[in-house]
């Protein structure tokens, strides 16, 4: 579905997680940069979302991002 950019605007990013943007190396990219924006510790999640399997890493994104972001399976 191609949606405007008015309605990206509007709403939070949406990452479909059985895509492309769903690998864990690209979720750990958008992590760095949201982390950046947001003024987190990047370091200290990394560490967190890569001390476990792929749902660890879905569980932490969720918690640290979930308000701001919108992860689809």
């Amino acid at each position: 579905m191609i949606k405007s950019k008015k309605e990206l605007a509007e709403g939070k990013p949406e990452i479909d997680l059985t895509g492309p943007a769903g690998n864990a190396f690209a979720l750990m990219g958008m992590a760095k940069g949201w982390s950046n924006q947001l003024g987190k510790d990047f370091k200290k999640i990394q560490e967190e979302m890569t001390a476990g399997d792929y749902e660890n890493l879905l569980g932490i994104l969720e918690r640290e991002f979930g308000d701001y972001v919108i992860f689809y399976r």
